[in-house]
């Protein structure tokens, strides 16, 4: 009997989730272990199971998944990370390998897609816009991407994303609806500064208002909506 490749899946839409678990689980090569919704427990299952791959939303509770991935590569555990996301653009996809992930694909790719993805990257291999690509190729490749970009961005640890720690608290009432009076009762600081602190996000951020900012944040999966799942292990 062969040898199957092990996954693991975190995404916090079970159905989505489940769908993905199933469409993989067709082929006989593919053996889903373990599923999570959570950031962080997904992270700890990850590290428990020690898959070959593991495939992984952006935008998740707790932990996103750039975080997630940048975890993974600095353990070297030897599981390789599918970054999976509802918005992809350029940007997200250089960010994805930044943090160390193996491939980055759209959410709405198709099953027999998403299995070649799998074997691609159980096999060592880098997918990048659907070019498989060896390790050498793709570091040239992510090399010549950092070359052409000149927007700084932190380190793709505790948070990944181009703000202050002060930053992303505003940021995360920005998101939950707080008014500046509201933000500014809550974190203990003047009305004044979180105006500033709100400046600066914008600026950083490269759009006009309060609403392009939290859309922007919840595309790239530094902030998430509040709103309740079903608990997974």
């Amino acid at each position: 009997m062969m040898e199957q490749i092990t996954l693991v899946i975190v995404d916090d839409h079970p159905l989505f989730r489940q769908g993905v678990a199933d469409a993989l689980s067709i082929d006989p090569r593919l053996k889903v272990i373990g599923q999570s919704s959570h950031g962080e427990k997904g992270l700890q299952q990850i590290l428990a199971l020690r898959p070959q791959v593991a495939i992984v939303d952006v935008n998740l509770p707790g932990m996103n998944g750039q975080q997630i991935t940048h975890e993974i590569a600095s353990e070297r555990m030897g599981t390789r990370v599918i970054l999976m996301t509802a918005y992809a653009d350029a940007e997200q996809m250089l960010h994805a390998a930044i943090a160390g992930a193996a491939a980055f694909c759209s959410k709405d790719i198709q099953p027999e897609e998403l299995t070649r993805l799998v074997l691609n990257v159980a096999a060592g291999k880098y997918v990048v816009n659907q070019q498989v690509m060896n390790k050498v190729d793709f570091e040239a490749w992510l090399s010549r991407q950092l070359d052409s970009v000149r927007r700084s961005y932190s380190e793709p640890g505790s948070p990944f994303h181009p703000l202050s720690e002060r930053e992303m608290e505003v940021l995360v009432l920005v998101v939950e609806g707080k008014s500046n009076k509201e933000i500014a009762a809550l974190l203990g600081i003047s009305h004044q500064t979180v105006k500033n602190h709100i400046t600066s996000i914008l600026r950083k951020f490269g759009v006009e208002d309060r609403t392009q900012a939290v859309v922007y944040a919840l595309k790239r999966g530094w902030v998430k909506l509040n709103y309740q799942t079903n608990p997974e292990e």
